[in-house]
This record gives C-alpha cells, sequence and structure tokens, in this order.
C-alpha cells in the first residue's frame, strides 16, 4: 500500500532545517497534511513534496525549459 513511509515531525523539522514546532503550526494551520496516529503526527512524503512545491518561489527549473520550448 505504501510505497514510503510517513515521515514525523522531527525527521520533516530536521530535513528543512527548521524547529520541530514549525512542522506542528503547519499541521495545526493545515498547510501541511498530516495522520495522527496516537499522540504523534506523520507526514505521507508525497504530501511533504506537495507542501513545498506549494510554497517555492518559482517553477523547476527542468519545467520552465520545458514552457520555453513551446
Amino acid at each position: 500500500m505504501l510505497s514510503k513511509p510517513f515521515m514525523t515531525t522531527q525527521e520533516i523539522a530536521d530535513l528543512l532545517k527548521v524547529r520541530e514546532q514549525t512542522v506542528r503550526n503547519w499541521i495545526h494551520q493545515e498547510e501541511l497534511r498530516a495522520v495522527k496516529l496516537g499522540r504523534e503526527f506523520r507526514v505521507a512524503v508525497k504530501d511533504l513534496e506537495a507542501f513545498v512545491n506549494e510554497h517555492a518561489t518559482r517553477e523547476p527549473s527542468w519545467q520552465q525549459q520545458e514552457t520555453a520550448r513551446h
């Protein structure tokens, strides 16, 4: 069912170089989709990727090249 496991808030914080509380705030503000398992939140890798893409300042460079060709 799952191609990759869910990530913890601490793993995401370490990866993005932010505080764990920042990740929790994104979850509580419904900016970052998460699943609550017991007392902990878990975030699917696809949801984290979508969150990062939504907050990017521009399109990926490979996508800009595609647009320029057309």
